[in-house]
């Protein structure tokens, strides 16, 4: 964003700092400086001068001897007895009377001046036996346009917009406010301040940063009733009224089209902007002033009188003012003629509808554009001008009326005619003086964030010096703050925090360390369930793996799964990522056989990943996603045949351990699958597909399935050509999460511990789980105070001869906080054990 000092300072009541630390304080306070260009050193010693005389040079078919009146103001030059100054010049245009630029002896020529070029310094010299004294300068010379057939002529420019009469003798650069210096702001720093994308935006900031109250014009802050003429029909169709908020056109008559007065074509060169016309100049004038782009079209060519604004067809091409023709699509907004595109809107206008030397009638247009869409047309098309770069910041539709009312004016002022239409003004802003609704914040809430110790009228007075409106509590300890209709950025409390903070300095901010608890961050639980779910299976020997989410549809259909009821990608990264997982194990018994194949004899693999399905939605209809363990134990055949068992209980066995770690295993029960209740599991019924029911159990916490683990069915063996030595489990993490017990410390005894065995004979179809649970139970209820104790199993042992009985071993350690326990206290413990267990389950001990 280049920003022209002068035109900055128009704005401003009071004397900016020297360069060095404006530039300083706008880089602290407003936007990274990229570049500081001294527009004045290309201009020093210019002047504006009157032809007094001017004849054809003897010896010469093209040269002109010119008497130029200087006022007497640059010293060192041959005058004549009049004071007059010779000039020679070739240029086809110079006449007697005319009021032009000289370049006088010893000055640099402006367009030689520059980074990397070496300035070219004019010098009093005989041409054709005549002496020129210098020369008479053109726009390209001057560096302000490309003109070079003729000097530039200043004959009928009497005034400049700060009133500094054409006078002979006077600076060039102070009449055009070229002893300038040019700011160029990185655009980057304005992203969510689409109004600092112009002169009067920066002005208004530079005013704020320095704490001085700053007024915007009264021609852009005050709006008059709109003038209505007639002569024109003028309507608006707005098809796209979420894109489009706002959309203002007006007809005007009796137009003049032809070049820009200088000082305006100077204030536009001054900004990097090229000027065309007075029409065109002045819409690029107020887009460069207030960021708001405009555009206009020639009523003529708009054959109906209406503006439309609509989604572009696809296939149709609009043919553009930088001669590109293009193709549209949908998904860009174009601006119409009733039929067919002339505009593509907020980007560029259409060239059938130019503006040009003929058009009498013109239509001004004044639109607010969704910024999204936008900047995917800018970027679809390659096209990427001035107006892009304000409207995909965001534009504030309030500020529309303001920006077409300043047009109008200077149309009027440099294009004659008169208003031919009503303001047609399609707004759907609901009447709204400002973008965002009031927002009150309490003073301790800035500070606190800030490190400040402002009263809530400190931060008023910074505020109001940009032209918010703020209402302060009674007590001074809150405001509201109302942001200006120009302003998009407003709308939380922590946006005034930052407006506060920039505002008033942040290089003031104490310089003082924060003050943090050394306190451990508390440990995410989920995270923590995960590291101890990788260690234990890791040190299990198990290996993890991560692979995709998505999933051929041919892997689910293997796995026994309904590909219906997962979620097909609309548009997969390959053709083997067709469909969301339903479950994770698949997944995993994908990479069986290729290992298997690699001389991998015996493994396990498993992975924490996420799964989807379309049973499972919330309340607002989006896909729950669920986190889930998965483990597969596969050994080859050979390797198989020295294993005792089925591969269910190395599943388990990883599975009890695992759950074990957990400290969720106490509250989970394994039931077998032929036995478990689906009603409400639709979701997981897919997820135990992959087992075979009759050799698998559901992980059961007495009121859900959690997960499940078993060996495969016979057909996902086949289809994944898995060994028969197969079995793994899957359970949900964030199920598991929620059974979940803390593990708090306890030491251990001082004293020792006693260890002693007990061995019951019972019935041989009795479930040692059974058996274990109800010794837990009476260990748990009888257990002596102060005392630590565990019981483990130790034998399990059957007679050939005796198929009806079974011996179980168990070993109780236990041991007093305060004393050493004597044989005899825990012989009565056990006893007592026995006898419950003889009177509910009928075991004799041995």
């Amino acid at each position: 964003m280049k920003v022209s000092l002068n035109w900055v300072k128009q704005y401003l009541d009071f004397e900016l700092p020297p360069i060095d630390e404006l530039v300083e304080r706008i880089g602290v306070q407003l936007g990274a400086v990229e570049e500081v260009e001294n527009l004045g050193q290309k201009y020093q010693g210019v002047r504006i001068v009157k032809v007094v005389a001017c004849e054809k040079l003897e010896n010469s078919d093209h040269l002109n001897k010119c008497l130029v009146d200087d006022g007497g103001k640059v010293q060192g030059v041959e005058r004549n007895e009049q004071g007059l100054v010779q000039v020679l010049t070739g240029a086809p245009n110079v006449r007697t009377g005319m009021i032009a630029v000289w370049l006088p002896p010893g000055v640099a020529v402006p367009e030689s001046v520059g980074a990397g070029k070496e300035p070219f310094v004019l010098e009093s010299r005989p041409l054709r036996g005549a002496m020129s004294h210098g020369m008479l300068a053109s726009p390209r010379e001057l560096a302000l346009g490309d003109l070079h057939e003729g000097i530039l002529d200043l004959t009928d420019e009497t005034v400049t917009p700060s009133n500094l009469q054409l006078e002979p003798g006077a600076d060039f650069a102070e009449v055009y406010s070229l002893n300038d210096y040019i700011i160029d702001i990185e655009n980057k720093m304005f992203t969510h301040r689409p109004d600092c994308f112009g002169q009067l935006g920066v002005a208004r900031e530079i005013a704020g940063i320095f704490g001085q109250p700053f007024t915007s014009p009264e021609n852009y802050l005050a709006l008059s009733k709109p003038e209505t003429g007639s002569g024109l029909e003028l309507s608006i169709a707005n098809e796209i009224p979420e894109m489009v908020p706002r959309f203002m056109a007006v007809a005007m008559k009796n137009i003049t089209v032809k070049p820009s007065p200088f000082w305006l074509q100077v204030e536009l060169y001054r900004v990097g902007a090229k000027p065309i016309s007075n029409i065109v100049d002045v819409t690029n004038y107020i887009m460069q002033l207030t960021s708001q782009p405009m555009h206009a079209y020639d009523y003529d060519k708009v054959a109906s009188g209406q503006l439309g604004v609509r989604p572009a067809r696809n296939g149709e091409k609009l043919a553009l003012l930088n001669g590109r023709i293009i193709e549209l699509n949908d998904a860009d907004m174009v601006i119409t003629d009733g039929t067919k595109p002339i505009g593509l809107g907020g980007v560029m206008g259409g060239s059938e509808t130019e503006v040009s030397a003929e058009t009498k009638n013109i239509i001004l247009e004044c639109g607010t554009f969704d910024m999204y869409t936008l900047r995917r047309t800018s970027m679809r098309h390659g096209l990427f001008t001035d107006a892009v770069t304000r409207f995909n910041k965001g534009q504030s539709p309030l500020q529309n009326p303001h920006v077409l009312q300043m047009a109008i004016g200077h149309v009027q002022t440099l294009a004659g005619g008169a208003i031919a239409s009503a303001t047609v003004d399609d707004n759907h802003t609901e009447g709204r003086t400002s973008v965002f609704r009031p927002v009150p914040v309490s003073a301790e809430f800035v500070n606190t964030r800030l490190g400040f110790t402002l009263g809530a009228n400190d931060m008023a007075t910074l505020l109001n010096n940009v032209e918010f409106d703020t209402l302060i509590s009674e007590d001074d300890s809150a405001i509201t703050v109302t942001a200006p209709f120009w302003r998009t950025d407003i709308e939380t409390r922590e946006d005034v925090v930052e407006e506060v903070g920039r505002l008033y300095g942040f290089d003031k901010l104490p310089l003082e360390l924060p003050k943090r608890s050394i306190k451990p961050a508390a440990k995410d639980p989920v995270l923590e369930l995960k590291r101890t779910v990788r260690s234990v299976l890791a040190k299990a020997g198990a290996n993890e793996v991560l692979t995709y989410s998505f999933v051929h549809g041919d892997l689910l259909g293997k796995s026994g799964q309904n590909p219906d009821k997962a979620f097909r990608v609309g548009n997969a990264l390959s053709p083997d990522l067709q469909y969301y997982r339903l479950s994770v194990t698949p997944s995993l018994l994908d990479k069986v056989h290729m290992n298997i194949k690699a001389g991998y004899d015996e493994f396990a693999l498993f992975e924490i990943g996420k799964s989807h399905g379309k049973s499972q939605l919330d309340e607002n209809g989006l896909p729950r996603e669920y986190e889930r363990v998965a483990l597969v134990y596969t050994a080859a055949d050979k390797r198989a045949a020295e294993f005792a068992g089925a591969p269910y209980y190395a599943a388990r066995h990883y599975l009890e351990s695992l759950l074990l770690a957990c400290g969720v295993w106490q509250d989970c029960a394994l039931i077998p699958a032929t036995e478990a209740d689906w009603d409400g599991h639709a979701f997981f019924s897919e997820v135990v597909r992959p087992f075979d029911p009759a050799r698998s159990a559901v992980i059961f916490d007495g009121k859900r399935i959690l997960g499940v683990v078993g060996e495969y069915t016979a057909a996902t063996r086949r289809a994944l050509k898995l060994p028969a030595y197969s079995a793994g489990f899957e359970f949900g993490l964030n199920l598991i999460s929620q059974h979940r017990q803390a593990y708090t410390y306890q030491a251990l005894p001082r004293f020792p511990k006693v260890t002693q065995d007990i061995t019951l004979k019972v019935a041989a179809n009795l479930p040692y789980d059974q058996l274990f649970t109800l010794l837990q139970a009476e260990l748990t209820r009888l257990q002596p105070n102060q005392t630590r104790l565990s019981l483990q199993p130790l034998d399990i042992f059957q007679r050939a001869e005796v198929n009806t009985l079974k011996q179980v071993t168990f070993r109780l350690e236990i041991a007093n906080y305060e004393k050493t326990l004597q044989a005899a206290e825990v012989n009565q413990l056990l006893d007592a054990v026995a006898r419950a267990a003889h009177d509910r389950l009928g075991a004799e001990r041995i």
